[in-house]
């Protein structure tokens, strides 16, 4: 007997991996927000951490499967949103951000609202064409993900002995607020989608891709502090790299232009 042919409202089973790696990242997400409740806050930066990862995935393997399509885009921003937007600021808020009171939901509410605004600013330069090339090396703002796990920071500093943070909530709560502004602001962001490296470089990557998996399986949370620091400290070079760019662009005349690809 001859297989049925596809029905025109089926699907292709490839086109759904994308959005259930979306999904099972949102669950990662609110995950964190019951873990944050029972008072297991390592698990809770651990979740957060685990959404991340997923939400660089989801997007790759949907162009991979070529499975992508407006609903899967609508979807991954809507769980963006919650992951790296409310559910960041609820963990911190229940770590040490209510011993400020009203000023601690108000630091939550800028946190949100903060992330809302960044997604929302890059779906909309999504849309915009007339960019110059190199412009796809640069982020504008820090990312919503990388944003949620800088501003978890705090609590790895806690679990390798800076105990005294969980007390300085007036502290906890500037640097949160900082971190909220850095992902509205237009300050530009290194975006490593278009880097390339020589082939000469590629077993030095590898021996540091494993070393470091290994610091991080020994040193989880050290490793968490280090590369939060580390992240914060190439912004400088990504300001002063942005500004080489647009020199050379603006001496070399007008530039080729290319959509925006990079995910946030």
């Amino acid at each position: 007997m001859p297989f049925d042919r596809p029905s025109r409202r089926s699907l292709p089973l490839r086109s759904l991996a994308p959005n259930i790696l979306t999904v099972l990242g949102l669950c990662a997400g609110l995950t964190g927000v019951q873990l944050a409740i029972q008072d297991r806050f390592d698990m809770a930066v651990l979740a957060i951490a685990v959404a991340s990862i997923i939400d660089t995935l989801d997007g790759r393997v949907a162009r991979l499967l070529k499975g992508t399509s407006k609903f899967g885009a609508e979807l991954d921003s809507l769980s963006d949103f919650v992951n790296f937007g409310v559910t960041p600021a609820l963990i911190l808020y229940l770590w040490t951000l209510q011993d400020l009171g009203g000023l601690g939901w108000i630091i939550v509410l800028g946190f949100a609202v903060c992330g809302a605004l960044r997604l929302a600013r890059f779906n909309t330069a999504l849309e915009t064409a007339d960019k110059p090339e190199w412009s796809v090396r640069f982020f504008t703002g820090v990312p919503a993900p990388a944003g949620a796990c800088l501003s978890l920071l705090p609590i790895p500093l806690f679990f390798i002995g800076w105990e005294w943070l969980r007390e300085a909530s007036f502290l906890v709560g500037l640097y949160t607020s900082g971190i909220a502004f850095l992902m509205i602001s237009r300050i530009p962001t290194f975006s490593l989608k278009r880097a390339h490296i020589g082939r000469e470089m590629v077993l030095p990557i590898l021996l540091i891709a494993g070393v470091g998996a290994a610091a991080v399986v020994g040193y989880p949370w050290l490793m968490y502090v280090l590369t939060g620091l580390g992240y914060l400290s190439l912004i400088p070079f990504s300001i002063l790299s942005h500004r080489r760019y647009a020199a050379q662009s603006a001496l070399s005349g007008p530039a080729q232009t290319a959509e925006e690809t990079i995910t946030s």
